[in-house]
């Protein structure tokens, strides 16, 4: 089942500018302090950046829903492995106590 997705130029250069402009965010947003939402932060903008490439770049916008769903649910578990990690930071005693 091989099927193409020819995507115009326009469209690829302006997904290619978005993660341009998206990199120089994350660059910015780097020398901030946001306090506790930093990784929230650097993470917002990451998967924004990986969603531009998954969905025209890998042609997912284009394929069969159910792939769709399954790509979902596998981000998702991967928030919640990802997630399960901040417990251990969150009752990790401070440096130095």
């Amino acid at each position: 089942m091989t099927h193409k997705h020819i995507m115009p130029f326009g469209l690829l250069v302006k997904i290619w500018l978005a993660l341009m402009v998206l990199t120089g965010v994350t660059v910015g947003v780097a020398s901030f302090d946001f306090g506790f939402l930093n990784v929230l932060v650097a993470m917002s903008v990451a998967s924004l950046k990986a969603l531009l490439v998954v969905l025209f770049f890998m042609h997912l916008k284009y394929e069969n829903r159910v792939l769709g769903a399954f790509v979902i649910l596998v981000f998702v578990i991967l928030a919640i492995f990802i997630g399960f990690t901040f417990f251990d930071v969150a009752w990790r005693p401070e440096a130095g106590a």
